[in-house]
């Protein structure tokens, strides 16, 4: 019988699937996605969750800081949390540039390393999607906030310009670890709830839109991502040098780019998800 996402995750995958998902980030320049294309998300997941002064906050799979650091400057005692050092060390980076103080952890959204109920607000803005257990993580965000604590996520949506731009690199992608789902799974609110179940109340969800200004064709949008953004570079890495493979998805990224460029400008749909700790 195959793995499931519903049956325990043997540790040695669980291992595998670490050591690899912390290289994959650590490729090519993360923080510049996070600070020239989507800087606003992370303040958009804070106001969502009510952030506050005095709120014991943990950002899961917080990249370099893009909800985090947010958090922390509105007051928050903030830990960010994430697999890769690479990008935890941007992170402190544009912190200290900011002025906001925080705490900077290397953990794994399968198995956190913090109390049962330890947190006033568990958030996630496009990180925690890309841990491949789906139901694993989301048992982790629920049980380290408190009872009446909040849950927040944000997540790119599967219909979404980012949701197709990962369906367009799977047949060119290396296969997922067994029993892995897609990341833009957690973009669908439907998904979502069958995930927190009945460990929360009070979920709300909202189908939003981040226009995009950075790049004025498919090819430039392309071109940034294949040297920025982990799972693309490691798709390209996959095909190695088969040359008329990586053309074709050379050409199948610049289209869908193109396709949804109108005026320099595109709309990327995300999820974003408020729920209450039961």
């Amino acid at each position: 019988m195959g793995i499931t996402d519903r049956e325990p995750v043997p540790a040695e995958l669980l291992d595998t699937v670490r050591t690899k998902h912390s290289a994959l980030w650590a490729l090519g320049d993360y923080p510049a996605v996070a600070d020239e294309v989507i800087p606003s998300l992370g303040a958009a997941l804070v106001e969502a969750c009510d952030v506050g002064r005095g709120d014991h906050v943990l950002d899961v799979a917080a990249g370099s800081g893009n909800a985090a650091i947010p958090a922390a400057l509105a007051g928050a005692d903030v830990v960010a949390s994430d697999l890769s050092p690479v990008l935890l060390a941007a992170g402190r980076e544009r912190a200290a540039e900011r002025g906001a103080v925080l705490r900077w952890e290397v953990a794994d959204a399968h198995a956190l390393p913090f109390d049962d109920g330890a947190f006033d607000v568990v958030m996630s803005c496009v990180g925690v999607m890309f841990a491949p257990f789906h139901e694993l993580a989301a048992g982790e965000l629920t049980r380290v906030a408190r009872p009446g604590g909040t849950i927040g996520t944000i997540a790119w949506t599967p219909d979404g310009f980012i949701g197709r731009m990962f369906a367009t690199m799977k047949p060119f992608a290396p296969p997922p670890p067994p029993g892995a789902q897609p990341p833009p799974r957690w973009g669908d609110e439907l998904h979502v709830r069958s995930l927190l179940g009945d460990r929360v109340t009070d979920l709300r969800a909202e189908v939003r839109g981040l226009v995009v200004d950075r790049f004025a064709s498919g090819v430039e949008f392309r071109d940034f991502f294949k040297a920025t953004y982990g799972p693309t570079i490691a798709t390209y890495r996959f095909l190695g040098e088969d040359a008329a493979r990586v053309a074709e998805l050379d050409a199948a990224l610049a289209d869908l780019a193109d396709a949804h460029l109108a005026d320099g400008t595109m709309t990327w749909d995300y999820l974003v998800v408020r729920a209450t700790r039961a």
